[in-house]
This record gives C-alpha cells, structure tokens and sequence, in this order.
C-alpha cells in the first residue's frame, strides 16, 4: 500500500522573511520590555532608598532641629523652674533621640525638695519634667536655726523669709543626741511629731495656735500654746481631745493654781498641774532652754499639785 505524497508549500515568499512580526508579537516583546524596565528602576530606587536612609540614620540624630531647645518643667510649687534646670545643665542642647533620660532623672535627687521626677520627650525639640517636691509639715530647730522637714523627718530647706509662707510650729526636741555634724534627726520622735501634726491638721483653728512642740522624750509630747506659758504634756495619742480639754479647764485651773508651770493631761480624766518653783519667773520661755523644765516635770503626777476636781469630758 503507498502512501500518498503530501507537498508543503510555502506561502512566504524570501521576500516576506524580512517583515515586521504581527502586532501581537509586537505588542508582546513591548510588555516584556516595560517590566523588566520597571523591575529595574525599582531595584534602582530600592537600592537608593536604603543607602539614603542609611546616611539619614547616622545623621538625624545629631540634626540641629532635634537637639532640646525647650524644656517644660511640671509639679513645681517651691522650687523655681530654673532651680529645676539647675540640676540638669546638660540637658539643653543634647540630641533629644539619643540623651539619657533616665541619668537626667536620677540628677533630681540632688535637691532635699524632690522625691523624684521623670522626663518624657516631645518631638522636635522639647522635652517635659515632671517633679514631685516634698511637703513640709514642720519648723525644726537645730543649733538656734529654723529648718523645714517633711513627714519622715527630712529636712527640706533652711527656713527664711521666702518660706514665711509656711505657718507651722516650732518643733525642738528632734535631733539625736551626740550627733556631730549635719543634725540626725530621730525617726521614734518625729514620728511622735508628726502624729501630733497630722490629727490637729483636721482642725486648723486649734494647730494654729499651737507655738511650740518638744518632743525631746519621745513617749510624751509637750506643747506651748500661743500667748500662753504654761506647759502641756500630751503624750502619744488623742493630741486634740486633751488640747481642748485644757482649753476648757484652764480658767478653772488658774483660779485653783495662779501662776502655772505645767499641766499634765496624759492621764485623763484627771489633769495634774505644777505651779511654778517659788522666785522662779516666767521669762522667755520660748527658748530652748525650756526643754530643761520638762525633763524636770516627767513625773509631775507624783511631785506636782493635782487638780482631781477637774473631770474630762470625754
């Protein structure tokens, strides 16, 4: 069995071998040519891109418009924003992306006013403190000068006419004996101090006219009232019921002992009251020195005059 013979022909002639392919060729070959151009130019810009931020990277941190120009201080009610400043001198001008925060924020502690504070940045160029001060609650007396503390017996400032503001009583009696030196304050009797303080805050009328404190012995607090010399000895507790139990007694008390040296008013309901030695004259006695005076009467309810007849009022 043959097989036919099959003859291709050609129907390009030489002369057609030479034209342009089809338009979808064309327009095939120009969409490759496009991406491949793009992908270039990405890698291009990419490549650029990361070397420019690269350069930015090292460069930014150090770019003038973000070195710390302006610095806003917050909490501050007795220091002045530039006694803050004062204890951060290189702060301003630093790089504020690369400065230490948190080694400016230790510099606080530098000052008895500040328990702490914390720095945050605020992009550009500024960056806000925030301080916590101490709140004095006392006038402490150390060697003849008045210093403020705190709560926990810290002493905060020397007190002086830009303080005047501060109206609290004389606090003697704090500092530990044999202390050279800086004065020690003794934590049993500031403690005792600022108990004292902290129940007759509830009443300002009656802190107010409290001159002096001594708590020299720290199981017994002893006061001096404003216009009067008569010592009081209050113990460690109820401070203000005993107060105005004096304040209640003390006309009664004069008539029965005129010239008054000490009244005790720990033992309640009953009052114990000392007259003063005899030739013993009231002077000054808002000196230190009174302190003498109470150690002499720490057992008044057994060497003084008792005044059974006065009852507290509880």
């Amino acid at each position: 069995m043959s097989m036919a013979h099959l003859d291709v022909v050609s129907t390009r002639s030489p002369a057609n071998a030479l034209e342009p392919p089809p338009p979808r060729l064309r327009r095939l070959a120009a969409g490759v040519g496009r991406h491949w151009a793009r992908l270039a130019r990405g890698l291009v810009l990419a490549g650029g891109l990361s070397l420019g931020g690269w350069l930015a990277a090292a460069e930014l941190p150090g770019a003038s418009f973000l070195a710390v120009d302006d610095i806003v201080v917050h909490g501050n009610e007795q220091l002045s924003v530039g006694e803050v400043l004062a204890l951060m001198p290189g702060l301003r001008g630093a790089a504020i992306l690369s400065v230490d925060l948190d080694g400016q924020r230790r510099l606080l502690s530098a000052s008895p006013w500040l328990t702490g504070g914390t720095l945050r940045r605020r992009l550009p160029s500024t960056v806000e403190v925030f301080v916590t001060e101490r709140r004095p609650v006392a006038l402490a007396r150390f060697g003849g000068r008045l210093f403020l503390l705190d709560a926990s017996g810290t002493v905060v400032d020397g007190y002086g006419p830009r303080f005047a503001h501060f109206d609290f009583p004389i606090v003697d009696g704090l500092e530990k004996e044999g202390g050279e030196g800086a004065p020690v304050v003794d934590p049993e009797r500031m403690a005792l101090a600022a108990r004292l303080l902290a129940e007759l805050a509830g009443r300002p009328d009656v802190l107010d006219a409290v001159s002096q404190i001594d708590v020299a012995d720290p199981g017994n607090a002893v006061v001096l009232l404003d216009d009067d010399v008569v010592l009081l000895q209050l113990g460690v507790e109820r401070f203000l019921p005993r107060l105005r139990l004096y304040a209640e007694l003390a006309p009664r008390l004069r008539e029965e002992v005129p010239d008054i040296d000490a009244v005790d008013l720990r033992f309640d309901p009953r009052v114990y009251v000392r007259d003063r030695a005899p030739g013993g004259g009231s002077g000054d006695r808002r000196r230190p020195a009174w302190n003498r005076r109470v150690d002499g009467v720490a057992d008044a309810p057994a060497a003084g005059r008792p005044a059974g007849a006065f009852a507290s009022r509880r």
